[in-house]
This record gives C-alpha cells, structure tokens and sequence, in this order.
C-alpha cells in the first residue's frame, strides 16, 4: 500500500468521525437564549473532541510527510490509532449528555489515552519501517512530548473521579500542547 492511500484512508475516517459527533449535537427544546445554556457541556464536549480529533489529523499528516516509506507494521499501528479515535464520538456523547459527570469524564479520558499510545506506536512504526530515512526519528528524539501527553491524561484520571472539571481542564491543556504541528519535524523536512 502506498503512503497516499493511507493518507487518504485515514483522512476518510477522520471526517467520518466528526460528522459523527456534529450529528449527534441536538437543539434545545426551547427557543430562548437561555434554553441554550442547558447544552453548554454538549457543545464544550463537541468543541474538545473536534479539536483532539483535529489535532490528530494535522499531526498525522505533518508526520506522514516525514515518512518515505510504509510498512505492514505502519498500516497495523494506523488502523489501531484509528480504531482508538473511532471511540471519541461514544465519549464525546456520554460526557455532555450527563454534564461531565465523573464516570463519563473519567472514561473520556481513558479514551484520549489510548489514541496517544497509538500514535506513540504510529511513530515508532514508522521510524522501523525498511527503507524509511532517518528523518523521523532524528526529529522525534526521545519524545518527550508524546510521553509527557500520556502521563498527563493518567494523572487525569483520579481528577476526573473528585472534580471532573479539573480533568476536562488538563484534558485541554495537553490540546494546547499538541495544538501546532511538532515544529521538530517541520525543520527535518524543511516545513518550519
């Protein structure tokens, strides 16, 4: 499988996710400013989602132009990142409806971990991909960042049983974190 194709696979999936989590924002029954205010956590829910879920699409992106060569391996490690983004939407969902109530909080946050692992294991596929140029992991380095997110999103989740807020906050933080494209990268490949 070319590189593209992936891409393009990926990319498919990526949209197909947000439409999933646009679809499911309803209205208020009402029709007065205020009744808005009975979805704000449906709509911070939505917002928090459709910036993880976009972070994860220019990253992907900015990474995979990095990249020469895939392998098995990569295409496995993409499909595992993506089976793990697929989950975003349930959490997104059960979050807002329950006005960030410390379960649904708490599992959100199990899910905004597992496609961090998964894009550590992206990466590191990648890197071990025959053919691939060193590019990649010179920029990468030891990754600090990608293991700093995770151990973020697990200092989280005891949060996110006492004062769910707090979590979705540290949720949002690791966004800003990730927020540009790793500027490491940009300079391998003459981006930045």
């Amino acid at each position: 499988m070319s590189k593209g194709r992936l891409e393009a696979f990926s990319d498919g999936v990526l949209a197909i996710l947000i439409t999933i989590m646009v679809l499911q924002l309803t209205p208020p029954s009402g029709t007065s400013l205020e009744d808005l205010v009975t979805v704000w956590p449906k709509f911070l829910s939505y917002g928090l989602s459709f910036v993880s879920l976009a972070i994860y699409w220019v990253n992907h992106h900015h990474l995979f132009q990095a990249a020469r060569t895939v392998s098995g391996r990569v295409l496995w490690a993409n499909m595992v990142l993506l089976f793990f983004l697929s989950l975003v939407p349930f959490g997104t969902v059960w979050m807002g409806e329950h006005s960030f109530a410390s379960t649904p909080v708490l599992i959100y946050g199990v899910i905004l971990i597992l496609p961090a692992i998964g894009y550590f294991f992206l990466v590191r596929a990648l890197i071990a991909a025959p053919g691939q140029p060193p590019t990649i992991a010179t920029a990468i380095g030891s990754d600090l960042k990608g293991k700093l997110s995770i151990a973020v999103y697990v200092v989280a989740l005891p949060v996110a049983i006492v004062a769910p807020l707090v979590a979705i906050a540290i949720y949002f933080l690791v966004a800003a974190i990730w927020i540009a494209p790793d500027p490491r990268i940009g300079r391998a490949i003459g981006d930045a």
